[in-house]
């Protein structure tokens, strides 16, 4: 197996719009993955890899950090038979920039998860239940914890709830709330299950982006890039954000296209401008 030298992926976790899944027993397809476009290269141990090949997925993850590799890694959770020997087995590897949590609910158990870590390793919080979405506030908050992740399809079956945009709502708008309340990077939301259909995805990407999520889970690397279109300034966006800045030079209020412009349509304006990698003026 492969690996590359230069990893493209450099796991900007705060930041980072598409979180791409490969399963973690296959280490043919690691670097196919980090070399899709997408952010953040989530190797999966949990629900991708069957009970009888953990051992060897966790091996194979562990090898790949070690040699080069960059990537979060999604752990299974607290209680099952693999959880431990997935952390022990993570702890100090190298390539290792953050561990997803499945099925959070407990923050102390997110503390701990992220003393055995180390401190070059951030954990996301991956909400998937009522309990966790309840909570949602304390375990952004918790020590080490850099972002909530929506497991929507796990969250649904724990409501005994269809996945419709309607019935998932009030929970993609609570995580958005609770994690601009703890301060902390905006959170991702859940995979698109459809593949071949580039217009599913493209506007499941549009509505989490408009929620206020920072990035999407995906499934496939046909996905990454209308997500990575999804979450940034397009060019209409940063020449508008600039004809704001523009028209409030003075720093006071201003009207543009027959709209006022005061300081909440300013700052947003920046917010845009720095999303896009442009730093605005002072």
């Amino acid at each position: 197996m492969s690996t590359p030298a230069h990893p493209p992926v450099t796991a900007d976790v705060p930041g980072a719009r598409s979180w791409l899944f490969v399963p973690g027993d296959r280490g043919d397809r690691f670097a196919k993955a980090a070399a899709s476009g997408a952010d953040v290269v989530i190797c999966d141990l949990e629900d991708a890899v069957a009970a009888d090949a953990k051992e060897p997925a966790r091996a194979e993850v562990a090898r790949w950090l070690g040699a080069g590799g960059v990537a979060c890694v999604r752990i299974n959770a607290r209680g099952t038979p693999f959880h431990d020997a997935d952390v022990s087995a993570l702890s100090g590897a190298r390539g290792l920039r953050a561990v997803m949590l499945p099925k959070a609910e407990d923050p102390r158990a997110l503390g701990e998860l992220s003393d055995a870590l180390g401190p070059d390793t951030v954990v996301i919080a991956l909400v998937e239940t009522a309990l966790g979405l309840h909570r949602a506030y304390d375990l952004a908050s918790a020590p080490g914890v850099a972002r909530l992740a929506f497991g929507s399809i796990d969250f649904a079956l724990d409501l005994g709830a269809e996945e419709t945009p309607t019935s998932m709502l009030f929970a993609r708008s609570s995580l958005v709330v609770a994690s601009r309340a703890a301060r902390v990077a905006a959170p991702i939301d859940g995979v698109t299950v459809v593949l071949d259909d580039p217009s599913v995805v493209e506007a499941e990407a549009a509505t989490a982006a408009g929620l206020g999520f920072g990035g999407k889970l995906c499934v496939h690397p046909r996905q990454v890039s209308a997500v990575n279109t999804a979450f940034s300034p397009s060019e209409e966006d940063v020449l508008r954000a600039r004809r704001i800045l523009d028209s409030v030079a003075d720093g006071g209020a201003g009207r543009l296209d027959g709209k006022m412009v005061d300081r909440p349509v300013v700052e947003r304006a920046r917010l845009v401008l720095r999303r896009a990698g442009v730093e605005p003026a002072p």
